[in-house]
């Protein structure tokens, strides 16, 4: 099981704000730039969910979004990924889709590395 497997789930709908374990900070310095981005996790059901992504982007966080309700070739999956370039291109940020089941959204000064680690 690959590490966004682990963040996302397998299937749609199958996880929840309870099953991450919080984690002891012990000798984490959480000061400083590191608490103003977070990386959030989201999935697209429809055109609504796209609201809170683009809020989140804007805000200065990066997403990854879940797409599995979608094909690539889905009419409103075009849109939205339309959308969404728009955003990231007006924050300055990038966007990135891995597989057919997600999107990655980045802020502003957050460009995404499309060499996959190891190789």
């Amino acid at each position: 099981m690959g590490l966004m497997s682990k963040i996302l789930g397998d299937s749609a709908g199958s996880r929840h704000k309870d099953d991450y374990v919080e984690i002891d900070g012990e000798g984490v310095d959480a000061g400083g730039a590191a608490t103003k981005m977070e990386l959030r996790i989201a999935k697209i059901g429809d055109k609504q969910d796209v609201i809170d992504i683009k809020d989140a982007v804007y805000d200065g966080d990066v997403v990854i979004a879940d797409i599995t309700r979608h094909t690539t070739q889905d009419r409103t999956m075009e849109h939205i990924t339309d959308e969404l370039k728009q955003v990231a291109n007006e924050v300055g940020g990038d966007i990135a889709q891995k597989g057919d089941d997600q999107l990655i959204i980045t802020p502003h000064g957050v460009a995404i590395n499309r060499d996959p680690l190891g190789q």
